[in-house]
């Protein structure tokens, strides 16, 4: 999952007796404690109980509009399933705690908001420490609000099967996915190394799907790496940043003690297939180049924030080119808006993903989590690239053929424009 910026026989009568009682005390009381934390510091919340069914009023500060929600339906709806439901040994109060808070967040239409369970967090997490067990494809939405591929990760099973960024993700096994959640989607992507997942994808653009079936394996991402290149100029380092997770800071401090020990006269900052991370991650790797603005938050109520350099950076004056592509994303956005925005260096390569929103992780009680939107970012001269994506100062494609045969006319134009 493309940001953070990402900050568990009896008879049918004594049964339902067992069950409804317990679902309703859990159920309703979770969703009722959903719903007052998601307006707090937005919306003004009246609570009233009535017969032991509570009605929430919500009075939304911006735009003015109450709403008056009567949770009696939720009710009859916790006590009919176990009664009425001809399978009982499938009612799972667990489950149907975490569908009732799940349905709550899906309502509100943001694909990036979602409500993960105990094992969803958990592999989210994973993601983040760069270690889990999957084919190594992230995957998000795109204007549509349909599931595609972001950026598979380099080395990965995804690579090898040549799965393309912004590629559409029809089908995951026997699976639809136009009604499927991030965290629900990532789930049936991920499973025990050695097994095989099929995936029914569509190239953007084209009209005809394409199958394939990749075989699961542990995947273990570095998220910093660097080569060096001899020039007549000097040695020019090209730094690969392939996400932003918890390790980012420590291996990107690391890699930037080995470009002064190098005496490395340019750096080139590979973002492509970047499909983002963690925000302050983003602000950190700026932060060596830049010392004002990094990026800016807009919030519901239009107050804009800066986020600016969280240190003073050791690479200052020395000339950087960021390559960015259609895999690029987020956080990867965030460090090429920066750059691009305070004149920095320039940005070479293709139009990219247009990932411009921000999510708070919440860690919730028993394991589960929340991804809640936030804020719109902006790139430090206010510009939102949500859906629209940052363009390149100089563009330069590079084709399936390029890649198949080992060419880069991205990392070609980079190096030259570097050597200036």
């Amino acid at each position: 999952m493309p940001i953070f910026p990402l900050q568990k026989n009896q008879d049918s009568q004594n049964y339902s007796s067992g069950i409804l009682s317990f679902v309703i005390q859990f159920a309703v009381v979770a969703v009722i404690f959903f719903a007052i934390g998601f307006v707090v510091g937005q919306k003004k919340i009246e609570i009233e109980r009535r017969d032991f069914v509570p009605k929430i009023t919500f009075e939304n500060r911006i735009p003015p509009q109450d709403q008056t929600v009567d949770f009696s339906l939720l009710w009859k709806v916790m006590e009919t399933l176990p009664e009425k439901y001809l399978d009982k040994t499938a009612i799972d109060s667990q489950k149907l705690l975490y569908g009732a808070i799940s349905g709550a967040v899906r309502s509100l239409g943001d694909p990036y908001t979602a409500f993960l369970d105990p094992k969803q967090n958990q592999a989210v997490k994973a993601e983040l420490a760069g270690s889990y067990e999957g084919v190594g494809i992230q995957i998000g939405f795109n204007k549509e609000k349909r599931l595609v591929v972001i950026a598979p990760l380099a080395g990965t099973p995804a690579e090898k099967a040549r799965i393309s960024p912004k590629d559409l993700i029809l089908k995951i096994d026997s699976r639809e996915t136009f009604d499927l959640t991030l965290p629900e989607a990532v789930d049936l992507i991920r499973g025990q190394a050695g097994t095989k997942v099929k995936l029914i994808l569509q190239h953007e653009g084209e009209d005809k799907p394409y199958e394939v079936e990749i075989a699961r394996e542990k995947i273990t991402v570095k998220s910093v790496d660097v080569e060096f290149k001899d020039t007549d100029r000097g040695r020019v380092a090209i730094v690969r940043v392939s996400r932003f997770g918890d390790t980012t800071d420590s291996e990107w401090d690391s890699t930037v003690n080995r470009l002064q020990l190098e005496k490395a006269v340019g750096v080139i900052v590979d973002m492509r297939n970047n499909p983002g991370g963690l925000l302050t991650s983003a602000v950190h790797l700026g932060s060596e180049f830049i010392t004002g603005t990094i990026v800016k938050q807009e919030f519901a109520d239009g107050t804009v924030r800066s986020l600016s350099a969280d240190h003073r950076g050791e690479l200052l004056s020395i000339p950087i080119v960021v390559l960015v592509n259609d895999g690029s994303a987020s956080a990867s956005e965030i460090f090429a808006g920066a750059i691009a925005d305070n004149r920095r260096g320039k940005v070479v390569g293709e139009l990219t993903f247009g990932k411009g929103t921000v999510q708070d992780a919440v860690d919730l009680d028993g394991g589960s989590g929340l991804h809640i939107t936030v804020a719109k970012w902006l790139t430090p001269n206010g510009t939102s690239i949500n859906g629209e994506g940052i363009t390149p100062d100089i563009i330069v494609e590079r084709s399936s053929d390029d890649i198949a045969s080992g060419r880069d006319p991205q990392l070609d134009r980079a190096l030259a424009e570097l050597l200036k």
